[in-house]
C-alpha cells in the first residue's frame, strides 16, 4: 500500500511540475470576414494576443507584433482578438490604422473567459502557444513585463522555441 501511495504522490508531483495545458480552441471571423481557427494554425507557433482597440499599450505592440511576423514569417502565426466594447468597426478602424499584417478576430467573451481563467485582465495580454498547441508561456501587460511588449523579450522566447529549448513555466499572473 505505501509503494501505491508513494507512486500516486510521485505522479501528482510530476504533473504538478509541468503547468503546461493545452490551448483552448476557438474559430472567429477576423476583420476581412474570414474565419480563423485555431486548429488550423498547428505546427507553427502562435502568438495569442487578447487587445483592445482603445488601449494605447495594446496599439504600441501592434508594431512589435508586425515586426515579428517580418521576421519570422511562415514560422509564426499571429493573432489579435478583441472583445465588446469594440465592434467590427473600431477593429476595422484600428486594423487600417495600424496596418497589421496578421488577422483581427472578434469574441464575444468566450474565447477570453477560456484563456484568462480569472475575472480581470490587463491588456494587452498574450499566450505563447508551440506547435503542438500547448500554452508554453502567457504575459499580461505590466511594469515587469515590459520587455516583453516593449523591447525583444517575445523574440528572445519564441526563438528559444525554435531552437527546441524546453517548455518555460509559464509566468504568473
Amino acid at each position: 500500500m505505501k509503494k501505491i501511495v508513494a507512486t500516486l504522490l510521485c505522479g501528482v508531483a510530476l504533473f504538478a511540475a509541468n503547468p503546461l495545458r493545452r490551448a483552448p480552441g476557438f474559430c472567429l471571423i477576423d476583420t476581412s470576414g474570414q474565419w480563423q481557427d485555431l486548429a488550423d494554425y498547428r505546427g507553427k507557433i502562435v502568438v495569442l494576443e487578447f487587445m483592445a482597440t482603445t488601449c494605447p499599450h495594446c496599439a504600441a505592440f501592434s508594431a512589435v507584433l508586425n515586426s515579428l511576423k517580418l521576421k519570422y514569417a511562415d514560422k509564426l502565426a499571429i493573432l489579435a482578438i478583441a472583445n465588446p466594447p469594440d465592434n467590427p468597426q473600431t477593429m476595422m478602424q484600428f486594423a487600417n490604422g495600424h496596418k497589421l499584417t496578421y488577422p483581427l478576430l472578434y469574441d464575444q467573451g468566450q474565447v477570453a473567459v477560456s484563456y484568462v481563467r480569472s475575472s480581470g485582465i490587463d491588456l494587452p495580454a498574450v499566450y505563447l502557444i508551440d506547435a503542438g498547441g500547448l500554452i508554453r508561456n502567457q504575459w499580461q501587460y505590466g511594469v515587469l513585463t515590459k520587455d516583453v511588449f516593449e523591447g525583444n523579450g517575445l523574440s528572445r522566447e519564441i526563438d528559444k522555441m525554435l531552437a527546441g529549448a524546453p517548455a518555460a513555466v509559464p509566468a504568473k499572473k
